[in-house]
């Protein structure tokens, strides 16, 4: 095991800014999930700490050494590919052999290791295979079985799941992680899945133009995020972000929709008429009856998605705004007009200039 440091990396391509001044810290034993939209920097972020690309400022150290001017070859990292890289003319055995066969390891040793790895990755009856026999689950397996065998310092993963199909991806999801814990090597995990960042990841790095919005924990992000961005792109369906403004002195949230939410004792998070946008995820926004509490918003439904035990709701509010929510149970039919309620306990607070989280309610 090792700890992978990235100090101010920074990456141009020409004159254009890809990365802008990277800081992260990642300790041993660690799996952290670098999600992004696509063109955010996630992928050149990896390939510069594999050695595929070199870094325009900034330094990489990966167990305390610096590597930034290393081959890849020389820094100790295993890397599973999107799109597998196996070799279609080698067997199953020949593909995870290859890498240490290369290194000039013992034949014994290199037996002992893929046989390991084969047992630990279900794949042994499928050694004398070539890739073009296999499925792609299989694939993926031998994938993370090379990477295996040459226990490194630090794997790394390039959105290894999205060329399989929804079901499988569940199922790799629970046993890369499950592999993960079990060998306990420091990881570095890129998706463009929240899904998969969201539980796959002890940490996330939530990536937004080139910068990491946000470094923290899945709940973390999920109960406090950053700013509008990693407000709108974790969450699905994604976060309410209402258009507000400051009103009663600082001490409430006066929605452009009508109703107003109250701060917390004591939170003033700025001068009346300050403009905000109040977030509130699908799941909390309640029906209520006429009376309930809460801030009452009313809707025009314009469709029900029924998922089941629950519905996601889709309307507009006399402002003109988008809503979307998600309710228990089956809601049938998309017309008519249903009263939602926000609670302040469960609404975000961002200032609508910069996008920033703004502590205000509670």
């Amino acid at each position: 095991m090792a700890t992978l440091e990235l100090s101010g990396v920074e990456k141009s391509f020409g004159a254009t800014p890809v990365l802008h001044g990277i800081d992260l810290r990642v300790a041993e034993g660690e799996m952290i999930v670098v999600v992004g939209a696509s063109g955010c920097g996630k992928s050149t972020l990896l390939r510069i700490v594999a050695g595929l690309e070199e870094p325009t400022a900034g330094r990489v150290r990966i167990g305390g050494r610096d590597v930034t001017a290393l081959e890849p070859a020389d820094r100790d990292v295993a890397m599973v590919f999107q799109n597998y890289a196996l070799y279609p003319h080698m067997t199953v055995e020949r593909n995870m052999a290859y890498g240490l066969r290369i290194r000039g390891l013992p034949k014994a040793e290199i037996a002992r290791r893929v046989g390991e790895a084969a047992e630990l990755l279900g794949i042994g009856a499928l050694l004398g295979r070539r890739p073009r026999q296999l499925s792609g689950g299989q694939r993926q397996r031998v994938a993370m079985g090379r990477a295996i065998v040459r226990e490194p310092a630090l794997f790394l993963f390039d959105e290894p799941l999205s060329n399989l199909d929804a079901r499988l991806r569940v199922q790799m999801r629970a046993e890369i992680r499950r592999l993960q814990r079990r060998l306990g090597v420091t990881s570095l995990f890129v998706t463009h899945d929240q899904t998969e960042a969201m539980t796959l990841g002890d940490r996330l790095v939530v990536m937004h133009a080139g910068h990491a919005a946000q470094v923290a924990t899945p709940m973390e992000i999920w109960a406090r995020p950053a700013n509008t961005f990693v407000a709108g792109f974790i969450g699905s369906p994604s976060m309410n972000l209402l258009e507000a403004q400051l009103a009663e002195e600082g001490r409430a949230a006066l929605l452009r929709a009508g109703p107003s939410l109250r701060f917390a004792d004591g939170a003033r998070p700025g001068p009346a008429g300050r403009r905000l946008l109040v977030g509130v995820r699908p799941e909390h926004l309640r029906p209520v009856a006429e009376g309930e509490g809460g801030a009452p918003l009313d809707v025009s439904l314009e469709l029900a998605e029924p998922l089941g035990s629950e519905s996601v709701l889709h309307g507009r509010l006399a402002s003109g705004e988008a809503v979307t929510a998600r309710v228990p149970g089956l809601v049938a039919g998309v017309e008519g007009a249903l009263r939602l309620s926000i609670q302040a306990s469960e609404a975000h607070v961002f200032d609508a200039e910069t996008g920033a989280r703004l502590d205000a309610v509670g």
